[in-house]
């Protein structure tokens, strides 16, 4: 199918996209990789009246360390999947590996090329990499309108399916990752790789001497957008298969999850139970990489 008519607008820089979409009102969208929102819109699952292109705007495409505290990390809007899965800078890999790591469960080459992490948090996929370490990993997502800028805390950006808290008039433009994670990973199932999952798991843990101190599981695939779940079960626990099995079950025990053509609510519960079970023992190891 074909979209449905719409008008096509170029903005060439953040104040320009931001007048546009006030000027153009709510029935607008912003168009960044197109990754989403383009197959949508051929499929008239979304009928936009105008399209406000931000690809071009400079300066919105980077990863580095914040500023003001060198142990976070900012990330522009603009800046794609592939750019953040081949980045070699310490300031990503000193604590934030889990992010260049996860990028390869996104899609396929073309889409990880092209798409970018502003436009995957916007979207807001339930089951969305980039949406469930923002969580995970207590991002904050700043947004620009028409009255400047605003932060928001990933868990209070998403709202349900496809729905976050920025205004009509708003755009993303940075999202901050103010404390690492050195011990974080994610993982998921897809009936093909390169497919949406079924279920994602991202999880961080905090070990020292054997012991896990505590840690963090957050779901996708399971509701209407990423779920965290009661974690206290692995604080003093032994950094063993026995208790990233345990912390499994009690995770697929908190959810409840939908029924769907890809499987029901007894299938995601134990693609869970599996899921966070092998996220945790990756984290668990130095550099989050499962060893042999």
């Amino acid at each position: 199918m074909k979209p449905a008519p719409f008008a096509y607008h170029r903005a060439h820089s953040v104040a320009e996209a931001v007048a546009l979409l006030a000027e153009l009102g709510e029935e607008a969208k912003i168009l960044a990789g197109g990754l989403s929102l383009v197959p949508m819109m051929n499929f008239r699952l979304a009928r936009p009246t105008a399209l406000v292109d931000v690809s071009r705007i400079d300066g919105l495409s980077y990863l580095r360390a914040d500023a003001a505290d060198a142990a976070g990390l900012r990330i522009g809007a603009l800046t794609t999947h592939r750019t953040v899965e081949t980045s070699r800078d310490p300031a990503v890999l000193n604590g934030f590996g889990v992010l260049p790591r996860s990028a390869r469960w996104i899609g396929h080459y073309p889409i990880r090329s092209r798409g970018t992490f502003g436009g995957s948090i916007a979207h807001a996929d339930p089951a969305s990499e980039w949406c469930l370490l923002a969580v995970l990993l207590a991002a904050r997502i700043m947004l620009t309108g028409p009255d400047g800028q605003r932060t928001v805390p990933a868990a209070d950006f998403f709202e349900g399916y496809y729905s976050t808290a920025a205004a009509p008039d708003e755009m993303i433009t940075e999202i901050w990752f103010p404390e690492p994670a050195e011990r974080a990973a994610l993982t998921e199932f897809a009936p093909r790789q390169g497919d949406f999952a079924v279920v994602a798991a991202a999880v961080s843990v905090d070990v020292a001497d054997g012991v896990c101190r505590s840690g963090r599981v957050v779901l996708g695939g399971v509701g209407p957008l990423p779920v965290e779940v009661n974690a206290d079960p692995l604080s003093g626990q032994p950094a063993t298969a026995a208790t990233w099995q345990a912390m499994g079950e009690h995770a697929a025990g908190q959810i409840d999850p939908p029924d769907d053509a890809h499987g029901d609510a007894g299938f995601r519960r134990r693609l869970t139970a599996t899921l966070v079970s092998r996220a945790l023992a990756e984290a668990s190891q130095p550099g989050g990489e499962v060893q042999a």
